[in-house]
């Protein structure tokens, strides 16, 4: 990596046109949304469309989950196929229908299981394995600390903590002092994630942990700006200025001709729906252009209503 600023996985979120922009704002690590080892495994359609890395520059990782040694050992086989620089093993998704199946964040209530699950894929993909997990269960089952070490002797060569447990979904404060713990722990790196929404979040969480990278998520939706402000921000100390509207508009538009390009028209203006919500956050008019945006169904009706906002 060229830097310790990293790009979250995000389900309907860090596709290809996403990572390209995180990438040209100088993001040291992109992710893939996360991929089911039997979706894989069975051919699903979906999944051909997450896994289109061919020919894209890296750094890069594919996530997988599952929950069962086995598949997950296969899906790592076909994954390191595809020749990315990482493979991450999913240890922390709060989602209902993930957990339900013992996968995601319900493996932290299984170490046994997700160690050998670490160990499957480690063995079969021969390039470096990562995990993200997150602090624990609930704060009656924290277990961060314990399943790190587990990982380390599984062989991952880095782990992610999320300081929320599964309990919290995404609400609440993140607890960095569960990364510290981490950290001391393990001789592997450790990335911290979790509230790192400005420049000095990702200084001040380098500095309270003794984290090796920061790892970015929800912030950096319709804003991939905040990748190259934190890296400026963490060589020189200098914070850069937000985008400027017109920098937002110019973006949000790449984003959509990224999207079309990839997944046609009718299904990119479509994706582009949350996308554009999101970069016009905060915008003046931004409430009644999104009703506008959400029926969207062209990409030259798209130009125009995100266009418009420049009149505000």
């Amino acid at each position: 990596m060229s830097n310790p600023v990293i790009a979250a996985p995000m389900a309907g979120v860090t596709d290809r046109a996403f990572r390209t922009l995180a990438r040209e704002a100088g993001c040291g690590l992109v992710h893939t949304e996360m991929v089911s080892d039997q979706a894989l495994i069975y051919g699903s359609s979906r999944t051909g469309s997450i896994l289109d890395i061919d020919g894209e520059p890296g750094p890069l990782a594919v996530q997988i989950f599952g929950s069962n040694p086995r598949y997950m050992e296969k899906a790592a086989s076909m994954v390191a196929a595809r020749k990315p620089q990482l493979i991450d093993i999913n240890m922390g998704c709060p989602t209902p229908k993930i957990v339900r199946n013992g996968e995601g964040a319900a493996l932290m209530r299984n170490p046994r299981l997700a160690y050998d699950l670490a160990r499957a894929v480690v063995t079969a993909s021969g390039i470096p394995v990562t995990v993200k997990m997150r602090k624990g269960w609930d704060e009656d089952q924290v277990n961060a600390v314990e399943l790190a070490v587990l990982m380390e002797k599984a062989g991952v060569s880095a782990v992610t903590v999320h300081g929320r447990t599964r309990s919290q979904f995404y609400s609440g404060r993140a607890d960095w002092n569960i990364i510290r713990e981490v950290k001391k722990a393990v001789g592997i790196p450790v990335i911290g994630n979790g509230d790192v929404r400005e420049p000095l979040d990702a200084r001040r969480m380098m500095d309270e942990t003794g984290c090796d990278g920061v790892m970015v998520g929800r912030a950096a939706m319709g804003n991939p700006w905040i990748f190259t402000r934190i890296i400026h921000f963490l060589e020189t100390g200098e914070i850069l200025p937000p985008p400027t509207l017109e920098e937002r508009i110019s973006t949000a538009l790449r984003h959509l001709d990224l999207l079309v390009r990839l997944k046609g028209e009718y299904t990119g203006v479509r994706e582009m729906r949350k996308h554009a919500a999101w970069y016009l956050k905060g915008m003046p008019g931004a409430a009644r252009t999104r009703q506008e945006i959400n029926h969207a169904e062209t990409r030259e009706e798209m130009i125009c209503i995100i266009s418009r906002m420049l009149q505000y």
